[in-house]
């Protein structure tokens, strides 16, 4: 019984502790990217360098994110939630006291097991809750997503402000896991899971794979991108990731099933997942540094402190986001997922364009951010009833559980080449006799124009790639469809309950 224990549940402590982890999740995410130039400078070390401080974080998610999973229908969703929670107080622990940027990075190396904390979470209202309360607190959890995010956007402004060390925001991290700990404690039992197999070896392939792939993509410019390193790395990456295909077609159970990926409207979604996660960073990076860019001495951006670049300039996309997510949803529902990413896909493009066009002053470049963050968080809103359309019901968990993969890798990739392109062209200004190395006004732009040709091969997959009709969604899944609009990137609503 010690494994089974039925205790009295309250669905209203249930209901917080997973709003508390998703809510810890999404901080963690945001709460380094304002302060990147910051933390560069207090370390002295290069923008490339730097970059991995977001870049660890997502590449490491990557792998963790699916293997949680796995464990969490293994061995039940409590013990891997905490699990997952004491690798991330770990992390967080490592990073708040960093002293060079490789600790550092390894902190945030342990922080990427907290991405595997949403559907792990969802997992536990599913098995919790009953049916009539799970549509209203997925809502919550969902949206507390969006509210990490906008918290985390003051905090770290707030922490950082007038220079202090960038440390404070990893021990607020620190601070608010252990209350997530003592949270899912005493609010969630424990019950034992299916049992099964889990795929290790999966994992560390698909690991060794991404790690061979980003790092010559963000070290390239240093490196030389004709360099016997960076070529034999993308070689080893071929090797390795092909190697992962055949590996997950053998297992009985394996980390990410490669048969769905064979079908034609799954694999579009997959794809189109990945690109508008890349495109999501190219608007966090770019931003991020285009407006901390000193405009007197560069010529171009707002001289703007971390508090200002986080409150002024992010906040108001931040807030946007959490409005349009739940409206996204019920257009999926009304207009049907394809038109919703179709239009997402769009809306980018013209977001991404205006930033690379119009940001000669703090309203244009706000209005650029609105309206490219409306485009992510309407794009991942669509893409879990895409999938619902077209696999059959008992496979959508680990259809979602795919995408969520592609996310993921997609911001790694996001993060990895935006950062590339941005330390490729810089020019060399003096301050008080000392050389300093700033991104040209050309880099942002070339960063900007990406982020718009990754959401333009978003819609043209949505336009031509993904076929209309599919599988209607039952009247659960529609409540499930707007419930979950507000997870954005996170969004592992459309899972049959049936």
């Amino acid at each position: 019984m010690s494994s089974t224990t039925r205790r009295p549940v309250s669905p209203a402590l249930v209901i917080v502790a997973a709003a508390a982890s998703v809510l810890l999740l999404s901080m963690i995410q945001t709460l380094a990217v304002p302060a990147l130039p910051q933390i560069g400078e207090q370390l002295d070390v290069s923008l490339t360098t730097v970059g991995w401080v977001t870049t660890a974080t997502m590449l490491a998610a990557s792998a963790f994110t699916p293997l949680l999973g796995r464990l969490g229908d293994v061995y039940g969703h409590k013990r891997v939630i905490l699990a997952a929670l004491a690798l991330t107080l770990a992390g967080s622990l490592v990073a708040a006291l960093a002293d060079s940027i490789d600790v550092l990075i390894v902190g945030r190396v342990l922080q990427g097991a907290s991405f595997g904390l949403f559907p792990l979470a969802i997992s536990v209202l599913r098995e919790e809750l009953p049916r009539e309360r799970l549509t209203a607190a997925m809502a919550i959890t969902a949206s507390a997503l969006g509210v990490g995010s906008g918290l985390a956007l003051v905090a770290t402004g707030l922490l950082t402000r007038n220079d202090a060390d960038y440390r404070r925001i990893f021990w607020l991290c620190v601070a608010m896991t252990v209350v997530v700990i003592g949270l899912m404690l005493s609010a969630v039992p424990n019950r034992a899971g299916s049992g099964g197999r889990v795929d290790y070896a999966g994992a560390l392939v698909l690991a060794i794979g991404l790690v061979c792939l980003l790092l010559p993509t963000s070290q390239g410019h240093d490196w030389g991108w004709a360099s016997t390193r960076v070529i034999g790395l993308y070689l080893a990456a071929a090797v390795v990731l092909v190697g992962f295909w055949v590996l997950q077609s053998c297992r009985a159970t394996p980390l990410v099933s490669v048969d769905l990926l064979k079908h034609r409207a799954v694999l579009a979604t997959n794809v189109a997942s990945l690109c508008v996660g890349f495109a999501m960073f190219s608007v966090f990076l770019g931003a991020t540094y285009f407006v901390q860019t000193p405009d007197l001495l560069a010529g171009y951006g707002f001289g703007a402190s971390v508090l200002r670049t986080s409150v002024v300039f992010m906040l108001p996309a931040a807030i946007v986001s959490i409005l349009v997510g739940p409206i996204a949803g019920l257009l999926v529902a009304r207009s049907g997922p394809r038109a919703v990413l179709l239009g997402a896909g769009i809306v980018g493009v013209v977001g991404m364009m205006m930033l690379a066009v119009l940001h000669d002053n703090t309203g244009e470049m706000i209005g650029g951010l609105i309206v490219a963050n409306v485009a992510v968080a309407a794009a991942y809103a669509a893409m879990p009833a895409l999938l619902v359309a077209n696999v059959e019901p008992r496979e959508t968990g680990i259809a979602n559980s795919i995408n969520s993969i592609m996310r993921t890798v997609g911001g790694a990739v996001g993060s990895a080449v935006i950062i590339a392109v941005l330390a490729a062209e810089v020019s060399v200004h003096s301050v008080h006799g000392v050389p300093v190395s700033l991104p040209t006004e050309n880099a942002y732009r070339a960063a900007f124009v990406l982020g718009a040709g990754a959401f333009a091969l978003a819609a043209a997959l949505a336009a031509f790639a993904i076929p209309r009709g599919g599988h209607p969604m039952n009247a659960h899944q529609h409540e499930e469809e707007i419930a979950g609009g507000a997870a954005g990137e996170f969004s592992t609503a459309s899972v049959s309950l049936d």
